[in-house]
């Protein structure tokens, strides 16, 4: 295991000096699911929600997170993202979303943060918008699928169901 990056010396947490890294072309995709009753997941995909899209809303959330991740997670660096994008797919034989962020830079430092911090958001945004119908959502499986570029190389996570 190497070692940690955001710990100095004397063992403090610190910000890593990314001003000597070769800027590469960098992507991350991460996923999450949002697991909810059969009536919920039919309301959304049937536009019948009293709060509006609920998809459009919770796409528009992850890409805003996913711009603000340095705002939010301690020591990541403020990155200028060339693309964000969200997909999300009703998985009615599960009743559940999938959400899948893509976060692609050309830069010095990885976007793994950036794909998470979308991929939760925009299914935090779901529950908070189906929160009145279902209080039992859960939100499950976040986790980074993929990312390419960078000294670290590339890495695909195993596919599950």
């Amino acid at each position: 295991m190497s070692q940690f990056t955001h710990i100095n010396a004397s063992g403090e947490a610190h910000m890593v000096d990314v001003s000597t890294k070769a800027e590469t072309v960098r992507e991350a995709r991460a996923e999450a699911f949002v697991v909810m009753a059969p009536a919920t997941l039919t309301m959304i995909l049937q536009g019948s929600h009293h709060k509006g899209d609920v998809f459009a809303t919770a796409r528009i959330a992850g890409i805003q997170a996913a711009k603000r991740t340095w705002e939010l997670i301690p020591l990541c660096h403020p990155l200028m993202l060339s693309k964000v994008e969200i997909a999300l797919q009703a998985e009615p034989e599960k009743n559940r979303v999938r959400i899948e962020s893509l976060c692609r830079l050309t830069g010095k430092t990885g976007v793994e943060m950036e794909a998470l911090t979308a991929a939760s958001v925009a299914a935090l945004t779901i529950y908070d918008m189906c929160k009145a119908v279902q209080k039992d959502i859960t939100i499950e499986q976040l986790r980074l699928v993929s990312k390419s570029g960078g000294k670290s190389g590339d890495f695909q996570a195993v596919p599950h169901d």
